[in-house]
């Protein structure tokens, strides 16, 4: 077994904890950032020390933000009716880069995942729904992933939001543009049957 340098090895073990970076993707940022000049790394150590230190949660919205509200809460030219449930702000930022939406969103960091001990009073669902009381919201746009977490996360939504008479709805699923039928799977074959359109 290799053994490398103190400093080299434990770099590496930092990097294998980052989400989808396993040995060998870690070890290659490592060697990377060895070759690499030492402006390069002082730029890299700066930029993640600045992140923790600069960004917070919006108060309004719970997207990453640099200041108390993020650039779209603070936008006026939002349509402050249409408001998009997200689970994290990876997902906001997905929608936003479509370029079709151009309402609010409320982040709720996380789905209902009671194996994993998150539950309502875990998320963002009390603010949500003072939101909901508070601002002039007229729909409510699902947006939570497909996964048996985000779906119970959407039906819980739906379930606690329509009785405060606002319109409840979930985006669209099915099958990506460029796919072909025979490599989806039978949950994405069916829900594009139940969510197609008049042509």
């Amino acid at each position: 077994m290799l053994i490398y340098a103190r400093p080299v090895a434990k770099l590496i073990e930092e990097l294998e904890r980052l989400p989808g970076i396993g040995p060998k993707s870690a070890q290659r940022l490592a060697f990377f950032v060895l070759r690499s000049s030492g402006d390069y790394a002082e730029r890299l150590a700066l930029a993640l020390r600045e992140v923790k230190e600069r960004i917070k949660d919006c108060g309004r919205c719970f997207n990453f933000s640099e200041s108390d509200l993020c650039p779209v809460c603070s936008d006026p030219r939002r349509d402050a009716s249409l408001l998009c449930v997200v689970s994290e702000p990876r997902d906001l930022m997905a929608i936003e880069n479509s370029g079709n939406f151009h309402g609010m969103y409320h982040v709720l960091q996380g789905m209902l995942s009671p194996i994993d001990g998150l539950g309502p009073e875990q998320l963002r669902i009390g603010e949500l729904l003072r939101r909901l009381k508070e601002e002039p919201i007229r729909e409510v746009i699902l947006a939570t992933n497909p996964t048996v977490e985000g779906d119970a996360t959407a039906m819980y939504l739906s379930h606690v939001i329509k009785p405060m008479e606002v319109r409840v709805t979930q985006l669209a699923m099915g099958l990506p543009v460029g796919g072909d039928l025979d490599y989806a799977d039978q949950m994405t074959i069916a829900r594009a049957v139940e969510g197609r359109r008049e042509v």
